[in-house]
């Protein structure tokens, strides 16, 4: 890498840091405080990662500066002072990524930006969403997922009662709380989803399959996770639903999604593979 280049990359680094180190700060501390989205330590280097793999294809384009650049970083600085006079943080946090953009696109051009559109879009997985938008999401998935996995639990034959996200067994009853809603391994799949798509070898559509298919498979093994749980309350006590076992069911549900990620890669692969035939003698 050109010295030229070094610095004008570590020119553009530091004027972000400078603009939006308070912002930076805070989400810092929400991914600390946060565990619907502690993965967003790892976003930043994923991001990464997905630019050092492209970087043959980056060194063949023409880096030249582009006006475009300029407006696009008056844009995100508009949507950042717009955030800090509403005091919403989600529109300050957004406004870091289209600031980076318009300073990506003002040093080394549109036709760079456009190469690392993927990367760049890819950091809004780091940033928590708004509280208002969190609850719309998560409390139909807690009751979807208490009515799914009530309705399971009934037909193996264990006498359950469902009053909205609370199950009541025999012995205890079991709340379908926020955190067991499944919508934070939602968030952590799609951004797990989102770079194995971005970095496996094969069609666009196919990706977008996988990145997509984080959503059911969330939600399943979510159900498959409150169907056990509420099973062992049952069958061993209510003990059984707290603590350790509860914690490492979630670890290994998913787990579970993970490997049901990978086979569905593995089966859409599949799909329009040509078979090398050898001639016969």
């Amino acid at each position: 890498m050109k010295p030229k280049l070094i610095i004008q990359i570590l020119l553009i680094l530091g004027a972000f840091a400078f603009l939006y180190w308070t912002t930076l700060k805070d989400l810092i501390w929400d991914w600390f405080n946060n565990p619907n989205f502690s993965h967003g330590f790892l976003i930043p280097f994923v991001a990464g990662y997905m630019v050092w793999y492209k970087q043959n294809h980056l060194r063949q384009i023409q880096k030249k500066s582009s006006i475009s650049g300029f407006f696009i970083i008056i844009f995100g600085l508009s949507v950042f002072v717009v955030g800090n006079l509403g005091a919403e943080l989600f529109l300050m946090r957004t406004s870091m990524i289209i600031t980076l953009a318009g300073m990506l696109a003002f040093s080394f051009g549109m036709a760079m930006l456009k190469a690392l559109a993927v990367p760049v879009c890819y950091l809004i997985m780091m940033i928590p969403f708004p509280a208002i938008i969190w609850n719309k999401i998560a409390f139909p998935l807690q009751l979807f997922a208490a009515k799914i996995s009530a309705q399971t639990i009934g037909m193996i034959g264990i006498p359950v009662f469902r009053e909205g996200n609370i199950l009541h067994l025999a012995n205890t009853s079991l709340e379908v709380v926020d955190a067991c809603s499944g919508i934070r391994s939602l968030t952590s799949l799609l951004a797990l989803t989102g770079a194995f798509a971005f970095l496996s070898q094969i069609s666009n559509w196919k990706k977008w399959i996988v990145f997509f298919s984080a959503v059911p498979i969330a939600i399943a093994v979510n159900v498959i996770r409150l169907t056990i749980t509420g099973m062992l309350a049952a069958w061993v006590g209510p003990e059984a639903a707290h603590g350790f076992l509860h914690d490492m069911s979630g670890l290994i549900i998913f787990g579970v999604a993970l490997a049901s990620v990978y086979l569905l890669f593995f089966l859409l692969k599949k799909i329009g593979h040509k078979t090398k035939h050898t001639p016969d003698n």
